[in-house]
């Protein structure tokens, strides 16, 4: 008898994980397909998709799970998975995150909103929806986002074995970073613990959304005459918001010098300053605030920061966008 609640056509059970590049989703999709091969018996494949730079771009994992007399011969990206797990919110901007999600799937979003907010911002009618606070509890562990992730789709995949993953996490970690295992098992039974759901009725005969596949941009007769370049890196136009891991720098102007430490080293150009006069009425330039459109949240100004008026933040939906102080064009 076969332990999976639901099947495709073919015969299997798919999850896909929508996430950056660095939060360990990559990783993350090798460990579950390793604990449902190894720990249940079932055939599993795992790839991921992602760019030449993957570090804060957006990265897909592919996991398959089927019933041991079932041969995986597909190798394609997930199109309809029964299970998304989105890693990040900031992919709602730029992702189509629950694209193929049947009708009464389940979506996994690492989140401190509530279920309405989320729901709204996928366009989700109906289905189950499930909110984990992974950030906050792999700050606390001080790990990664991934195993706490891993803990709330093993409550959500109830067929699967917690104690099959925790012996995967040991034999993951416990050769290069042995000092990881523990507070990686800790993450994941957070995860497990504290992840929460929420069920919207699905009527009968609703439909899921409806897979839309990415096509080229370009083809013989849209493309442009050689030599035009449609997309200069204009620095008027670049947004970098979707590479944070959850932290940003937070600008204290009560405790700042305007030493211009953080200005010499940030990689992106993100610091706003004016021209001001100081106490001997001499001018001086003095740092207004923070771009938040330019910064990926390396967070190397906080490290060099001498009077700690800069520290790490983790981001809330909305906070960069109410406190960005433009470097064009003003505030916005």
């Amino acid at each position: 008898m076969s332990i999976l609640p639901k099947k495709n056509s073919l015969g299997f059970f798919e999850i896909r994980l929508e996430s950056i590049g660095g939060l360990g989703a990559n990783l993350a999709g090798k460990m579950l397909a390793e604990t449902g091969a190894l720990g249940l018996g079932l055939n599993a494949s795992n790839f991921s998709s992602y760019g030449s730079e993957k570090k804060g771009t957006p990265v897909k994992s592919f996991v398959r799970l089927c019933d041991p007399n079932v041969d995986i011969r597909d190798h394609s990206p997930i199109e309809e998975p029964h299970l998304v797990a989105v890693f990040h919110e900031a992919l709602y901007k730029t992702v189509n995150v629950v694209s193929g999600l049947p009708a009464d799937g389940v979506v996994l979003v690492n989140t401190t909103r509530d279920f309405d907010e989320v729901r709204r911002d996928l366009k989700m009618e109906y289905g189950t929806l499930a909110i984990v606070d992974a950030m906050g509890i792999a700050v606390e562990e001080k790990t990664k986002v991934n195993t706490s992730m891993l803990g709330a789709m093993f409550r959500i995949c109830d067929f699967l074995d917690p104690e099959a993953m925790r012996s995967v996490i040991r034999s993951t970690f416990e050769k290069k970073y042995p000092h990881l295992v523990e507070p990686n098992l800790r993450t994941f039974d957070r995860g497990y613990n504290e992840v929460k759901f929420k069920t919207y009725e699905v009527p009968e005969g609703a439909e899921g959304k409806a897979f839309k596949r990415p096509l080229p941009a370009y083809g013989y007769a849209t493309q442009p005459l050689g030599g035009v370049i449609l997309n200069t890196g204009n620095s008027l136009m670049k947004d970098l918001s979707g590479s944070r891991q959850g932290f940003l720098p937070e600008l204290n102007t009560e405790t700042c010098i305007h030493c211009a430490n953080c200005d010499a080293i940030c990689p992106d150009f993100c610091f706003v300053w004016e021209e001001g006069e100081d106490k001997r009425g001499r001018k001086q330039q003095f740092l207004r605030g923070i771009d938040y459109q330019y910064c990926k949240g390396c967070l190397k100004c906080v490290d060099v920061c001498p009077t700690n008026a800069l520290s790490t933040k983790r981001e809330e939906v909305g906070f960069a966008e109410q406190n960005r102080v433009a470097q064009f064009f003003g505030k916005r």
